[in-house]
């Protein structure tokens, strides 16, 4: 995000029952070598992006797309802490500028609808990249957009003014300046200390807003609550509708790039993955997303007439989140009992089973399984060990006092916190309750409403434990800052360890590729040893499609362009 990650409820259907993976972890057995080589070759054979690919010449022109969403923002400034979910940004795609977008291989390039040039330039410690902005680029009420929207981007996200509340500084923190170029229309980006990653800043993560909105902060935290002032894509906002939780978008014809195939694109928020898969069947919603958890939905969407289910590797995955300053999880050492009682395999199982996707267990909290620089560092604490973890609470002063243990009084327990709606989330709460009791912690399921669930309780550290996915971008390792370095408004767990810290420098800063990844990997390490996040595994990107559908599915690392999409039928 900057290279960005997004916050996303992670919806799933239908609960699995906790008695098919034996109740708690003591039945549950790793997967063999025969099932890890399986898992290995599935994930081979999965492609990169499956969106049906069409000509822009060939997509019909008009016709609406219909698409549902899970979770319905009340701010709509994707800079904010509280707008960076993945719904929100799913929404803005249509609207908002993404100046550097990349292709299904992580590659980037400058979106020419924004910019007509981007030159990097490194010369010792000093990098500065010069961005030359479209000469038709505007906002929706008629402003030029000018180097003085991306030095507001920098100014709102650096962390230095403490009225803007970021949800991550990662890079923007490097920059020195950013200054006008030879007109308004050139922006020079000087950084302060080389940053590798530089082309996740003016991309969707965030997207690019309008410096007046951003400078002011009143406007920053209150113009884009449940409003959306100024646009700048191939569609416009024609109407949000609050009472129904829709955003009805049109097509803006005063867009300067290609003319939008659609007429229209509107999102419904729809809650239950059940009830988003029934709307698609009822042919009330052109696609769907088929989350974890959700092999009866898969099931369903298979048979509707004409579906197109389509498949990719995204970086995006499952964890459960470890609260670092919560009363009962302080002790590292705890923490450790904690992840050593939990059964990672048994719960990717559970979540996965029958969904078509690959069992594999993550081992990595930067990188995925089908990523260069990937390797499993999650050692012995990865591995369930109930022994292990009954003898590090022992040690602790936790001792086992009939069903559960006790310190000076006061039993151990845990809240593990779920977002309604999201049965997935609750399955993943009780297979937990059950690993945990086995080791004498009581864990007491929080259900909390969806729509709360990040800004009131996640970015408020109300919880002990608690399960979401992250939403990754192409370049993963500048979301290391943004999500494990001490301070930063997207650590949840308020974990903080200088070695890590350092760490992560180290990464962000060099500018080898190769031994980037090694720091990565060290870094990795250390988060492992803090459990900060318990990772599970690659969330599926499944997306269930009416065939017609083109230039829109399982995008993997690819930007969407939603000039381009509509139906060839």
């Amino acid at each position: 995000m900057k290279v960005r990650y997004r916050a996303t409820a992670g919806l799933a259907v239908l609960a699995l029952a906790v008695a098919a993976c034996g109740g708690g972890g003591g039945e549950a057995k790793k997967p063999s070598a025969e099932q890890s080589q399986q898992a290995q070759q599935q994930m081979s054979q999965t492609p990169a992006v499956s969106m049906n690919d069409v000509a822009y010449e060939q997509v019909k022109d008009g016709g609406t797309l219909t698409l549902a969403i899970g979770q319905w923002p009340t701010q709509w400034n994707g800079n904010h802490v509280d707008g960076n979910q993945a719904d929100t940004a799913d929404m803005l795609d249509p609207i908002m500028p993404q100046p550097i977008v990349f292709d299904e291989k992580a590659q980037w390039k400058a979106n020419p609808d924004y910019l007509t040039d981007v030159k990097n330039e490194v010369n010792g410690d000093k990098q500065v990249v010069t961005y030359t902005i479209n000469d038709k680029a505007k906002w929706s009420d008629g402003t030029p957009i000018t180097w003085e929207d991306f030095e507001a981007a920098w100014k709102i996200n650096n962390g230095k003014d403490k009225k803007y509340k970021p949800a991550s500084t990662d890079g923007w923190d490097r920059i020195a300046s950013v200054t006008k170029g030879d007109t308004d229309k050139v922006a020079v980006v000087t950084f302060a200390k080389p940053y590798p990653e530089w082309m996740g800043l003016y991309s969707r993560s965030p997207h690019l807003y309008p410096a007046k909105y951003m400078l002011d902060g009143d406007k920053y935290e209150k113009s884009y609550n449940q409003a959306i002032p100024v646009t700048a894509g191939p569609f416009k906002v024609e109407k949000i509708d609050e009472g129904t939780k829709t955003l009805t978008l049109v097509r803006d014809d005063n867009w300067w790039g290609k003319k939008a195939k659609l007429d229209k694109v509107i999102f419904r928020a729809i809650e239950s993955p059940e009830a988003q898969v029934n709307a698609f069947a009822n042919g009330e919603l052109d696609a769907v997303e088929i989350p974890s958890g959700a092999p009866a939905e898969l099931k369903r969407a298979k048979e509707v007439p004409n579906v197109d289910v389509r498949k990719a590797l995204s970086p995006n995955w499952r964890h459960i989140t470890v609260n670092n300053v919560s009363a009962n999880l302080k002790d590292k050492n705890v923490r450790h009992a904690v992840a050593y009682a939990i059964n990672r395999d048994v719960i990717t199982q559970s979540d996965l089973k029958d969904m078509d996707w690959p069992l594999q267990t993550l081992g990595n909290h930067v990188f995925m399984n089908n990523q260069k620089g990937y390797v499993d560092n999650s050692g012995d604490l990865g591995k369930y060990n109930l022994e292990k973890a009954k003898q590090l609470l022992d040690a602790a002063g936790w001792k086992q006092e009939g069903e559960y243990r006790k310190k000076d009084g006061k039993e151990f327990d845990l809240s593990f916190v779920i977002p309604t709606g999201t049965p997935v989330a609750q399955t993943e709460g009780e297979l937990v309750q059950a690993m945990l009791k086995e080791a004498g912690i009581k864990v007491n399921i929080r259900p909390v409403p969806l729509d709360k669930f990040f800004n009131d309780y996640i970015i408020k550290g109300d919880f002990d434990l608690v399960p979401f996915s992250w939403i990754g971008t192409p370049l993963p390792m500048g979301g290391l800052p943004q999500i494990y370095k001490t301070g930063s408004e997207s650590n949840f767990p308020k974990g903080s360890d200088p070695a890590l810290d350092a760490a992560i420098e180290a990464t962000v800063s060099e500018m080898d590729p190769a031994k980037a990844i090694e720091k990565a990997n060290a870094a990795d390490k250390l988060i492992w040893d803090m459990v900060h996040t318990i990772p599970l595994y690659q969330r599926p990107d499944i997306q269930a499609c009416k065939k017609t559908l083109a230039n829109w599915g399982a995008k993997g690392f690819r930007s969407l362009d939603y000039s381009i999409v509509g139906f060839t039928g």
